[in-house]
Parts: C-alpha cells; sequence; structure tokens
C-alpha cells in the first residue's frame, strides 16, 4: 500500500547491492593464467556459482515486482521471507562449492578460501536471520510494518558492504584469470545483473 513504498524502494535498491557480492565472483574478465590444476578448481567453483547466482537474481526480482506493484503488507512479508530464504540458501550452497573445491593451487590458496567460506556462510546466516525478522513484522499497523522495513533495509545495507574482501582476495591475481576462462563465469554474469 501507498506507506509502505517508499521504504520498499529503499529496500530493494538495497538488496540489488546483495547481488553484487556473488557477482563479484562471477565476473572475471581477464584471459590469462594456464595452470591445469587452477582451471580445473575454478571450473569446478563457476559451475557452482552459476545457478545460485540465478537464484539470487531471481531473489532480488521477485522483491523488486512485488516493490512496483504497490502491494499490501501480507503480499510484500511473503515475497521478502522467501527472497530472503533463497538469498540465504544460495550464498550457504555457494560456500559449500568453494569449500569443497578446496583451496585454490595458489600462495595462500588454503587462507583465501577459508575467508570466503567463512564470509559467504556469515552472509547466509544473515539472510537467514532477516527472513526471520520479516516473517515477525506486523502487517495490520501499515506505520509498524513500514518501521520494520526500514530497520531491515539498514541491516541489508550493512550486510551488502559487509565487506565482499575474503571472496576479493579470493580472485585476486592467477585465481580471478582462471575463473574469468569459464564459461560458466562468464555466463553467470548477465548484463542486467552486472549494473545492480
Amino acid at each position: 500500500m501507498e506507506g509502505t513504498n517508499p521504504v520498499n524502494k529503499k529496500l530493494t535498491a538495497v538488496l540489488s547491492g546483495g547481488a553484487v557480492l556473488v557477482l563479484a565472483l562471477s565476473g572475471c574478465s581477464s584471459d590469462n593464467g594456464n595452470d591445469d590444476k587452477l582451471n580445473s578448481w575454478a571450473k569446478q567453483v563457476c559451475d557452482a556459482v552459476q545457478p545460485q547466482a540465478k537464484k539470487i537474481e531471481a531473489a532480488n526480482a521477485a522483491i523488486q515486482k512485488e516493490t512496483s506493484d504497490n502491494s499490501a503488507p501480507d503480499a510484500v512479508r511473503t515475497t521478502d521471507a522467501q527472497a530472503f530464504q533463497d538469498m540465504s540458501d544460495a550464498y550457504k550452497a555457494i560456500g559449500a562449492a568453494v569449500d569443497g573445491a578446496g583451496p585454490p593451487d595458489v600462495t595462500d590458496g588454503k587462507q583465501k578460501q577459508t575467508d570466503a567460506v567463512k564470509e559467504l556462510n556469515g552472509i547466509s546466516a544473515s539472510y537467514a536471520a532477516l527472513k526471520k525478522q520479516v516473517d515477525g513484522l506486523d502487517t495490520k499497523d501499515q506505520a509498524k510494518f513500514a518501521d520494520g522495513l526500514k530497520g531491515i533495509a539498514t541491516q541489508l545495507a550493512k550486510l551488502s558492504q559487509s565487506g565482499n574482501d575474503a571472496l576479493k582476495k579470493l580472485e585476486e591475481g592467477d585465481v580471478g584469470k582462471a575463473m574469468a576462462k569459464q564459461e560458466s563465469c562468464k555466463s553467470g554474469s548477465t548484463p542486467s545483473a552486472a549494473q545492480g
């Protein structure tokens, strides 16, 4: 309804930032590197990331659609809760993929892998916590609902900034070059998502 719309728009803008984290992992552009072991690692990770990146994009799109439709609070709450659950699952799956691939064959590969998995699991847990918060919002009281969404938008802003540092570190140097050569990493980054 009218009262929640500005807050929803803010929430949508912030949510779009969340997708950047996963696209950082699937949007490398350099083309060097000829290490078979590293290429094999990159293929395994990229193949696992691609469907999850799509899941995160779909969750963002669902929230944006609900916002632009100017929907009732109940519908917004249901859509947002499902989107946060999907994002939580997706980041957890990416963390598991990076963990399962083992350390990349580079200097400090083990540390890079550990940091990235820890960060991805942390993001997953944060989205799960936001889902619980959305579930608990009072949709009967328009003002309370708007305030609740505002609080969630603030946490999302922190979450999307909370550091894709470990992911950036994971992709530095040869790892990024190897990932850039993988078809699944190239196709995982669609133009519309890359702008988010």
